[in-house]
Protein backbone atom coordinates (compact mmCIF):
# COMPACT_ATOMS: atom_id res chain seq x y z
CA UNK A 1 0.00 0.00 0.00
CA UNK A 2 2.76 2.49 0.90
CA UNK A 3 4.38 1.53 -2.50
CA UNK A 4 0.90 2.72 -4.07
CA UNK A 5 0.96 5.98 -2.62
CA UNK A 6 4.69 6.16 -3.45
CA UNK A 7 4.07 6.07 -7.33
CA UNK A 8 1.03 8.53 -7.15
CA UNK A 9 3.07 10.98 -5.42
CA UNK A 10 5.60 10.35 -8.46
CA UNK A 11 3.19 10.91 -10.96
CA UNK A 12 2.34 14.19 -9.30
CA UNK A 13 5.66 15.64 -9.65
CA UNK A 14 6.29 14.02 -13.01
CA UNK A 15 5.77 16.08 -16.33
CA UNK A 16 3.96 12.66 -18.36
CA UNK A 17 1.66 13.40 -20.70
CA UNK A 18 -0.04 9.73 -21.47
CA UNK A 19 -2.37 8.58 -18.39
CA UNK A 20 -0.46 5.96 -15.56
CA UNK A 21 -1.33 3.39 -14.32
CA UNK A 22 -0.19 3.02 -10.42
CA UNK A 23 -0.74 -0.87 -9.80
CA UNK A 24 -0.21 -2.68 -6.51
CA UNK A 25 -1.10 -6.47 -5.00
CA UNK A 26 -1.91 -7.65 -1.82
CA UNK A 27 0.76 -10.01 -1.81
CA UNK A 28 3.88 -9.99 -3.26
CA UNK A 29 5.20 -13.04 -1.83
CA UNK A 30 2.79 -16.55 -1.49
CA UNK A 31 4.77 -18.82 0.56
CA UNK A 32 3.54 -23.03 -0.44
CA UNK A 33 3.74 -24.77 2.97
CA UNK A 34 2.74 -28.15 3.44
CA UNK A 35 -1.56 -27.92 3.54
CA UNK A 36 -1.51 -25.18 1.37
CA UNK A 37 -5.15 -24.61 0.06
CA UNK A 38 -5.27 -22.36 -1.85
CA UNK A 39 -5.18 -18.39 -1.97
CA UNK A 40 -6.64 -15.24 -3.44
CA UNK A 41 -5.00 -12.37 -4.77
CA UNK A 42 -6.27 -8.82 -4.69
CA UNK A 43 -4.79 -6.79 -8.02
CA UNK A 44 -5.60 -3.45 -7.44
CA UNK A 45 -4.57 0.40 -8.27
CA UNK A 46 -5.14 3.68 -9.75
CA UNK A 47 -5.58 5.45 -12.89
CA UNK A 48 -4.34 9.05 -13.58
CA UNK A 49 -3.80 12.06 -15.40
CA UNK A 50 -0.37 13.49 -16.26
CA UNK A 51 -1.38 16.18 -13.62
CA UNK A 52 -2.29 13.68 -10.66
CA UNK A 53 -6.09 13.39 -11.07
CA UNK A 54 -8.06 11.10 -11.64
CA UNK A 55 -8.70 10.26 -15.13
CA UNK A 56 -12.31 11.65 -15.06
CA UNK A 57 -13.68 9.02 -17.91
CA UNK A 58 -14.30 5.38 -18.43
CA UNK A 59 -11.17 3.27 -19.13
CA UNK A 60 -11.70 -0.64 -19.63
CA UNK A 61 -9.33 -2.26 -17.77
CA UNK A 62 -8.00 -5.88 -18.40
CA UNK A 63 -5.59 -7.56 -15.77
CA UNK A 64 -3.20 -10.82 -16.22
CA UNK A 65 -1.32 -12.89 -13.72
CA UNK A 66 0.83 -15.20 -15.72
CA UNK A 67 3.49 -17.63 -14.16
CA UNK A 68 6.74 -19.03 -15.43
CA UNK A 69 7.06 -20.38 -18.81
CA UNK A 70 7.57 -24.12 -19.54
CA UNK A 71 7.77 -26.37 -21.58
CA UNK A 72 4.87 -28.81 -21.98
CA UNK A 73 4.27 -31.66 -23.65
CA UNK A 74 0.60 -32.05 -24.88
CA UNK A 75 -0.73 -36.05 -25.81
CA UNK A 76 -3.95 -36.73 -28.01
CA UNK A 77 -5.45 -39.95 -26.67
CA UNK A 78 -7.14 -42.65 -29.10
CA UNK A 79 -8.83 -45.73 -28.21
CA UNK A 80 -7.81 -48.84 -30.15
CA UNK A 81 -9.31 -52.49 -29.66
CA UNK A 82 -10.99 -50.95 -26.73
CA UNK A 83 -7.55 -49.67 -24.81
CA UNK A 84 -6.48 -45.79 -24.78
CA UNK A 85 -2.99 -44.99 -26.24
CA UNK A 86 -1.38 -41.98 -27.04
CA UNK A 87 -1.60 -40.53 -29.97
CA UNK A 88 -0.17 -37.58 -31.87
CA UNK A 89 1.43 -35.23 -29.76
CA UNK A 90 2.73 -31.70 -29.38
CA UNK A 91 5.17 -29.91 -27.30
CA UNK A 92 5.17 -25.96 -26.76
CA UNK A 93 8.13 -24.72 -25.33
CA UNK A 94 6.63 -21.25 -23.65
CA UNK A 95 3.31 -22.26 -21.76
CA UNK A 96 3.13 -20.51 -18.81
CA UNK A 97 2.49 -22.50 -15.51
CA UNK A 98 -0.57 -20.13 -14.98
CA UNK A 99 -2.92 -17.91 -16.59
CA UNK A 100 -5.78 -16.26 -15.09
CA UNK A 101 -7.46 -12.93 -17.23
CA UNK A 102 -9.89 -10.56 -15.33
CA UNK A 103 -11.51 -7.45 -17.40
CA UNK A 104 -14.26 -5.15 -16.87
CA UNK A 105 -16.42 -6.35 -19.77
CA UNK A 106 -15.72 -9.59 -23.11
CA UNK A 107 -12.39 -8.88 -24.23
CA UNK A 108 -14.03 -9.12 -27.81
CA UNK A 109 -15.54 -5.62 -26.63
CA UNK A 110 -12.88 -4.05 -25.57
CA UNK A 111 -10.51 -4.59 -28.71
CA UNK A 112 -9.85 -6.34 -32.13
CA UNK A 113 -8.37 -9.74 -32.29
CA UNK A 114 -5.07 -8.32 -33.15
CA UNK A 115 -4.51 -6.27 -30.27
CA UNK A 116 -5.43 -8.54 -27.77
CA UNK A 117 -3.15 -10.91 -29.59
CA UNK A 118 -0.18 -8.48 -29.31
CA UNK A 119 -0.66 -7.96 -25.46
CA UNK A 120 -1.66 -11.92 -24.92
CA UNK A 121 -5.10 -10.12 -23.50
CA UNK A 122 -7.08 -13.58 -23.00
CA UNK A 123 -6.70 -17.66 -22.94
CA UNK A 124 -7.17 -17.76 -27.15
CA UNK A 125 -4.41 -15.14 -27.30
CA UNK A 126 -1.48 -16.60 -25.41
CA UNK A 127 1.81 -17.28 -27.22
CA UNK A 128 2.21 -20.95 -27.26
CA UNK A 129 5.53 -21.77 -29.80
CA UNK A 130 5.54 -24.87 -30.98
CA UNK A 131 8.77 -26.67 -31.09
CA UNK A 132 9.24 -28.61 -34.75
CA UNK A 133 7.10 -28.53 -37.80
CA UNK A 134 3.40 -28.51 -37.31
CA UNK A 135 0.15 -27.91 -39.28
CA UNK A 136 -1.24 -24.78 -38.40
CA UNK A 137 -5.17 -26.55 -37.59
CA UNK A 138 -2.77 -29.17 -35.32
CA UNK A 139 -1.31 -26.73 -33.61
CA UNK A 140 -4.79 -25.05 -32.81
CA UNK A 141 -6.61 -28.49 -31.82
CA UNK A 142 -3.44 -28.95 -29.34
CA UNK A 143 -3.42 -25.40 -27.87
CA UNK A 144 -6.76 -25.67 -27.32
CA UNK A 145 -6.19 -29.05 -25.63
CA UNK A 146 -3.70 -27.40 -23.47
CA UNK A 147 -6.08 -24.70 -22.17
CA UNK A 148 -8.85 -27.09 -21.41
CA UNK A 149 -6.47 -29.24 -19.63
CA UNK A 150 -4.99 -26.33 -17.22
CA UNK A 151 -8.79 -25.19 -16.89
CA UNK A 152 -9.61 -27.96 -15.67
CA UNK A 153 -6.47 -28.14 -13.23
CA UNK A 154 -7.42 -25.06 -11.89
CA UNK A 155 -4.31 -23.19 -13.81
CA UNK A 156 -5.53 -21.35 -16.29
CA UNK A 157 -8.97 -18.85 -16.01
CA UNK A 158 -10.45 -15.82 -17.14
CA UNK A 159 -13.35 -13.78 -16.34
CA UNK A 160 -14.98 -11.37 -18.22
CA UNK A 161 -16.69 -9.46 -15.88
CA UNK A 162 -13.70 -9.88 -12.95
CA UNK A 163 -12.39 -6.02 -12.59
CA UNK A 164 -14.36 -3.05 -10.92
CA UNK A 165 -13.89 0.43 -11.83
CA UNK A 166 -14.74 3.18 -8.84
CA UNK A 167 -14.72 6.66 -9.53
CA UNK A 168 -13.31 6.37 -12.90
CA UNK A 169 -9.75 5.95 -11.09
CA UNK A 170 -9.61 2.90 -8.69
CA UNK A 171 -9.83 -0.57 -9.95
CA UNK A 172 -9.54 -3.93 -8.61
CA UNK A 173 -9.79 -7.47 -9.03
CA UNK A 174 -9.71 -10.88 -7.40
CA UNK A 175 -7.20 -14.24 -8.66
CA UNK A 176 -7.88 -17.14 -7.28
CA UNK A 177 -4.60 -19.17 -6.89
CA UNK A 178 -5.35 -22.84 -6.07
CA UNK A 179 -3.71 -25.57 -3.97
CA UNK A 180 -1.58 -26.76 -7.12
CA UNK A 181 -0.31 -23.84 -7.83
CA UNK A 182 3.56 -24.20 -9.49
CA UNK A 183 6.39 -22.03 -7.72
CA UNK A 184 8.33 -19.57 -9.36
CA UNK A 185 7.89 -15.39 -10.20
CA UNK A 186 4.65 -14.22 -11.60
CA UNK A 187 4.33 -10.59 -13.82
CA UNK A 188 1.47 -8.93 -12.87
CA UNK A 189 0.07 -6.90 -15.83
CA UNK A 190 -2.70 -4.04 -16.11
CA UNK A 191 -3.47 -2.30 -18.98
CA UNK A 192 -6.47 0.52 -19.53
CA UNK A 193 -7.59 0.18 -22.88
CA UNK A 194 -10.00 3.47 -24.50
CA UNK A 195 -11.81 3.03 -27.89
CA UNK A 196 -9.83 -0.33 -28.79
CA UNK A 197 -6.41 1.35 -27.87
CA UNK A 198 -4.15 0.95 -25.14
CA UNK A 199 -3.33 3.48 -23.27
CA UNK A 200 -1.49 2.84 -20.74
CA UNK A 201 -0.03 -0.12 -19.24
CA UNK A 202 2.07 -1.36 -15.79
CA UNK A 203 3.54 -4.43 -14.14
CA UNK A 204 4.09 -6.02 -11.05
CA UNK A 205 5.97 -9.08 -9.93
CA UNK A 206 5.04 -11.86 -7.11
CA UNK A 207 7.01 -14.76 -6.26
CA UNK A 208 5.50 -18.21 -5.20
CA UNK A 209 7.94 -19.87 -3.18
CA UNK A 210 8.23 -23.37 -1.43
CA UNK A 211 9.03 -23.91 2.05
CA UNK A 212 9.78 -26.34 3.91
CA UNK A 213 9.31 -30.25 3.41
CA UNK A 214 8.13 -29.27 -0.30
CA UNK A 215 10.82 -27.18 -0.71
CA UNK A 216 13.33 -29.59 0.42
CA UNK A 217 11.71 -32.40 -2.01
CA UNK A 218 11.25 -30.27 -5.16
CA UNK A 219 15.02 -29.15 -5.00
CA UNK A 220 16.05 -32.92 -4.81
CA UNK A 221 13.94 -33.77 -7.81
CA UNK A 222 15.59 -30.96 -9.69
CA UNK A 223 19.16 -31.57 -8.68
CA UNK A 224 19.04 -35.69 -8.12
CA UNK A 225 16.52 -36.56 -10.57
CA UNK A 226 18.09 -39.62 -11.73
CA UNK A 227 18.39 -40.63 -7.63
CA UNK A 228 14.68 -39.28 -6.67
CA UNK A 229 13.35 -41.62 -9.66
CA UNK A 230 14.67 -44.41 -8.39
CA UNK A 231 13.85 -43.33 -4.91
CA UNK A 232 10.07 -42.76 -6.36
CA UNK A 233 10.36 -46.49 -7.50
CA UNK A 234 11.49 -47.94 -4.69
CA UNK A 235 8.78 -46.48 -2.52
CA UNK A 236 6.08 -47.92 -4.72
CA UNK A 237 7.36 -51.15 -4.62
CA UNK A 238 7.67 -51.38 -1.03
CA UNK A 239 4.30 -49.76 -0.66
CA UNK A 240 2.65 -52.46 -3.07
CA UNK A 241 4.43 -54.82 -1.04
CA UNK A 242 2.89 -53.81 2.29
CA UNK A 243 -0.41 -53.87 0.74
CA UNK A 244 0.22 -57.29 -0.21
CA UNK A 245 1.61 -58.06 3.39
CA UNK A 246 -1.63 -56.91 4.85
CA UNK A 247 -4.21 -58.30 2.94
CA UNK A 248 -2.11 -61.74 3.30
CA UNK A 249 -2.60 -61.50 6.87
CA UNK A 250 -6.28 -60.62 6.34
Amino acid sequence: MRNLFFLIALVLLSGARDPILVPEVSQHEVRLRQGFTGTELLLFGAILNPEGTRAGRDYDIVVLLKGPTQSIVVREKQKVAGIWINADSAEFRSAPAFFAVAATKPIGEIVEEKTAAIYELGLPWMQLSPIGAIDPEQQKRFAEGLVDLQERNGLFAENDQGVTVSEQVLYQARISLPSNVPAGTYVAETFAISKGRVVASASSTVEVRKLGFERAIAGFAQDQSFLYGLLAVAVSLLMGWLAGRLFALK
